[in-house]
């Protein structure tokens, strides 16, 4: 038996607000959109939260937010400032363009569901 990790698939309040946002702000291609899922040409894709929750739990949402401080959705550009002025004026920045420990250059910004984003150099 052979696993492979394939992708988080980071809930959404709001699926379209999401979508318009990975695809407009972020800059990511729109492979598939089947109304409640949508996955990116990266390999990326999000859920609409409610749907999946009640899909694998039974559950209905108890109207807590889905996104936590608790993970980061890693992207790369190859040009990292023209990304930064894209999403800077679109999105709630944590901190402009900085030279990281390891060397590369990378920015931070939430997403509509405050989803952690970090976007680094290619």
């Amino acid at each position: 038996m052979t696993v492979r990790f394939v992708n988080p698939l980071p809930f959404a309040a709001d699926i379209t607000v999401a979508r318009d946002f990975y695809r407009d702000v972020v800059g990511l291609d729109v492979v598939e959109d089947a109304g409640e899922f949508v996955r990116f040409a990266t390999g990326f894709a999000l859920h609409d939260g409610a749907s999946l929750l009640r899909r694998a739990t039974g559950a209905a949402p108890d109207g807590t937010a889905f996104g936590r401080a608790n993970l980061v959705l890693y992207f790369e550009a190859d040009d990292l400032d023209e990304a930064y002025r894209r999403v800077a004026a679109r999105a709630v920045i944590l901190h402009p363009v900085q030279r990281q420990d390891w060397g590369g250059r990378v920015f931070r910004f939430l997403d509509p569901d405050g989803h952690i984003v970090e976007m680094g150099e290619a």
